[in-house]
């Protein structure tokens, strides 16, 4: 009798799950409004900062808010998702009421700015507690029961991709801050689009790799459940009858 090749069966299994890890990762990024939602972001902010250059603050507004009302016409046209397409739109216009309070271009940024400093602080915070946003959001979107905190290396994979997230939005955080203290609106811009969506696609990738990661140690983990199983299920329950006797001896 032959013995079935496992290092076949592994092989057919990881290729078997790529199609679900990245579906899984799709999920998780059209939850983002998806690589053209990243890019209809940066939209208002290339009208925004030389509109505001040439003519003013109000003007800059206005188009802005113009810009944004027609990619939130043009995302409901094509049937996109709903969610993205309005909070996208909401945080134009709330980032557009901000720089009106404040009274200058630059106060177009500050939504942008500490709201980068919020959400480092929840994904490292998240983190240190144990609990991985990265990981909530997989079993979120997914579907998924919590189990995976279970299994310490799925626990690991998510920690490095929460962690990922966390340096991105720090980073943001800083250096646009400190271009906002000192005046620097068109780089503000500049960064706003350059630490935008291009560090965004290497933060997804980064959590690709993290849910193939996860799903490879929860795959090995109820394998190992299977075989502690089926090994229970063949132990004899007694002895073994003596040749010859009968059951009824």
């Amino acid at each position: 009798m032959t013995r079935p090749d496992h290092g076949t069966e592994d092989t057919e299994a990881d290729e078997a799950s790529e199609p679900a890890s990245t579906l899984s990762a799709q999920a998780v990024l059209a939850q983002m409004g998806g690589i053209s939602g990243l890019i209809y972001s940066t939209l208002p902010v290339l009208v925004f900062v030389p509109v505001s250059s040439l003519f003013g603050l109000m003007p800059a507004i206005f188009a802005a808010l113009g810009i944004a009302t027609l990619i939130l016409v043009w995302r409901l046209f094509r049937r996109e998702s709903l969610q993205p397409a309005v909070s996208g739109f909401f945080a134009v216009g709330v980032s557009a009421l901000i720089a009106y309070i404040v009274g200058e271009s630059k106060g177009y940024f500050l939504l942008g700015i500490w709201s980068s400093l919020v959400y480092a602080g929840v994904f490292t915070l998240s983190v240190l507690i144990r609990r991985p946003l990265v990981g909530y959001v997989w079993g979120w979107v997914g579907g998924h029961d919590k189990d995976w905190r279970e299994v310490r290396r799925a626990v690991r994979a998510f920690d490095v991709a929460t962690l990922f997230w966390a340096v991105v939005f720090a980073s943001r955080f800083i250096v646009q801050n400190r271009l906002y203290d000192e005046d620097q609106t068109g780089l503000l811009g500049v960064t706003r689009i350059a630490m935008g969506w291009p560090l965004t696609a290497v933060a997804a990738l980064v959590t690709y790799l993290a849910i193939r990661a996860a799903q490879r140690a929860l795959r090995e983990r109820d394998a190992a459940r299977d075989a502690t199983s089926a090994d229970d299920d063949r132990e004899p329950s007694g002895a073994p009858n003596a040749p010859g006797a009968s059951p009824l001896d």
